[in-house]
């Protein structure tokens, strides 16, 4: 049986999350490597992270359901400042991004820039996406 490497995670917490999701959903899937970077964060980087991993004849409809989660999550989100619901992940514009991707130009490809959602009405950014009860307050 083929598998495929659907995503990778730093934290345990999203990966489990999606994880279950997923099996919600009906799609058989596990992580591989989860202990390993669980135990030992450090190893994370070099083994390339918790990776949620699925066999190739569900990886279509786990893609679609990803997507989805993704898109709910994103709609979910209401800017505090112009209260609309655009947001997009980009990467921060910053000297150290700047400095990572002049690097990983030279050195390689193991760039690690920071993103931040970002409001395309008003332009407010963020490291997280807000919540609803951000805007009340």
């Amino acid at each position: 049986m083929q598998t495929v490497v659907l995503k990778t995670f730093d934290d345990y917490f999203s990966a489990n999350i999606l994880r279950t999701r997923l099996q919600h959903e009906g799609v058989p899937c596990y992580l591989f490597d989860e202990h390993t970077v669980t135990v030992n964060p450090i190893f994370g980087a070099v083994i390339g992270g918790i990776k949620l991993v699925v066999s190739k004849g569900y990886e279509e409809t786990a893609r679609q359901l990803i997507e989805q989660f993704e898109e709910e999550y994103t709609r979910a989100a209401v800017c505090p400042k112009c209260f609309k619901n655009k947001f997009t992940l980009v990467a921060r514009q910053s000297p150290q991004n700047i400095f990572t991707a002049l690097l990983t130009w030279l050195f390689g490809n193991y760039a690690v820039a920071k993103k931040i959602y970002k409001c395309e009405n008003c332009g407010y950014e963020s490291e997280t996406l807000p919540t609803k009860e951000a805007v009340y307050n």
